[in-house]
């Protein structure tokens, strides 16, 4: 169930909000884990199964982890390997078994195996809290439930962020002080939340809009300012929704009291590769620094085997996004990238002038969404090449046809409010990030931007709504 859908707007998070005010403090974590459950079955029952057996699994493992201290190490690697085989076999096989029937026609069965819902967050939730509690960081959690909220939590779960289990093990408990909601605290949720809703209904499902229309035609038959603009509408797109998503996130654990941390921070504005990653999906950047990147060395190596664990890093990151080669590409893409940076690259490029740095951090970046958000790697570089020989591409297929005033009034809006306008006005970032009064003005914009967003979910075809009043 999305957020910004009519069932989980008007019926889920109001149901939410009167269980959880009515009970008790301390049947406040059950309710939201159960409240969870609910909407893991209301989106996918068998879905719901598998992370409830999930979660019993590893609540046995921790407790297991926790108490036998000579057998440590390989309980560990027994818990982790069931997480990464139980994403494989969910996530990778079906690709894998397409690649080998293509290479060997009949040798194996093509496997078609559907995602459950929140997989890819969860399994990596999972292996943070073994290795935390393995570690020590971390106890076992004694509660079935308060695991089951801390791997399920509504907010979270389709959509990220990805939390790491040292840091948010004190808040499952209802009586911690930073599970405490105040009114306050409660507003500012619904602040946030709806700033998160805006940007993934007015702006990033209009701009998925222009990015379907370019993908209705095959990219050899596109001139080259279609395809340029079209791609250009699939990275702010992709932006606006993960970045509202990850804004909706951290509005409902506020509203819940649960700490979400934050996901972005304007990384579009960075001036290299590291510093996108470090701006970019924060919380999947740092469980793979904290789980993966440390483990094989960091940065405590010689400077090529560096830059070589940086390139392995990117290529898991690449890799879990999705099971296909463009994603593999996208992996290498930018571990290519962070290893040349860590190699040379970075230093040359500290003594360019700034603006020259962000340039090719909006290169590297929209290249590397090129391949994302693609049908498949060779429509990714067909793309690529139609823009970089500018072709002409069928004769009626006109830029006009394509983008037309109002699309290009979207996309100047889109990039403006992707970070340059916050940079320009710190005051509005802070408002953005609620640290500011809220104030008259501010109550009116946000009551004008639930207004549309709800009226745009309530459209029916939301999507389209907003072209047909202008």
């Amino acid at each position: 169930m999305s957020f910004s859908t009519v069932q989980f707007l008007f019926v889920f998070l109001p149901l939410a909000w009167a269980v959880f005010f009515v009970l008790p403090v301390r049947a406040r974590s059950a309710a939201l884990a159960v409240l969870s459950l609910l909407f893991c079955l209301w989106g996918e029952a068998p879905a719901a199964g598998l992370l409830a057996g999930f979660t019993v699994f590893h609540w046995l493992a921790g407790l297991a982890l926790e108490r036998c201290p000579r057998g440590r190490r390989a309980l560990l690697a027994a818990a982790v390997a069931a997480d990464l085989a139980l994403l494989g076999g969910f996530k990778y096989l079906g690709f894998i078994t397409r690649n080998l029937a293509a290479v060997w026609p009949g040798a194996v069965p093509v496997l078609d195996i559907a995602l459950p819902l929140g997989l890819s967050f969860y399994t990596f939730q999972g292996i943070s809290y073994c290795v935390d509690v393995a570690r020590g960081q971390a106890p076992a959690q004694r509660s079935v439930l308060r695991l089951f909220l801390y791997f399920a939590f509504f907010g979270h779960v389709v959509s990220g962020p990805i939390l790491q289990y040292r840091e948010h093990a004190a808040g499952l408990d209802p009586l911690a002080p930073q599970r405490q909601v105040s009114l306050d605290r409660f507003c500012g949720g619904i602040r946030r939340f709806t700033l998160g809703l805006a940007k993934k209904v007015i702006l990033a499902d209009q701009l998925a809009l222009l990015h379907n229309q370019m993908l209705s035609v095959q990219a050899e038959r596109l001139p080259a300012p279609v395809l340029l603009l079209g791609c250009t509408a699939y990275t702010l797109q992709l932006y606006f929704d993960f970045s509202g998503y990850s804004d909706m996130a951290v509005g409902l654990g506020e509203m819940f009291g649960l700490k979400m941390p934050e996901n972005f921070d304007y990384p579009l504005l960075s001036r290299s590769i590291g510093e996108f990653w470090r701006r970019w999906h924060i919380s999947l950047g740092a469980w793979f620094r904290q789980y993966l990147y440390f483990p094989l060395g960091g940065s405590r190596c010689s400077k090529a085997r560096t830059a070589l664990n940086l390139f392995l890093v990117f290529l898991c990151t690449g890799i879990w996004h999705g099971a296909a080669w463009q994603f593999v590409a996208f992996g290498v893409w930018h571990g290519a990238l962070a290893a040349a940076e860590r190699l040379g690259l970075g230093a040359w490029l500290e003594r360019r002038p700034g603006w020259l740095r962000r340039v090719y951090l909006l290169a590297a970046v929209w290249v590397g969404f090129v391949l994302f958000g693609a049908p498949g790697l060779a429509a990714a570089l067909a793309q690529l090449r139609g823009i970089l020989t500018w072709q002409a591409g069928d004769a009626g297929l006109t830029f006009a046809s394509f983008f037309g005033p109002r699309e290009i009034v979207l996309l100047l809006a889109a990039a403006a409010l992707c970070g340059p306008v916050q940079a320009l006005c710190p005051r509005l970032k802070a408002w953005l990030r609620g640290e500011r009064e809220v104030g008259a003005l501010g109550t009116a914009v946000l009551l004008g931007l639930l207004f549309l967003s709800i009226t745009l979910v309530t459209a029916g075809n939301y999507q389209g709504f907003i072209y047909a009043q202008f």
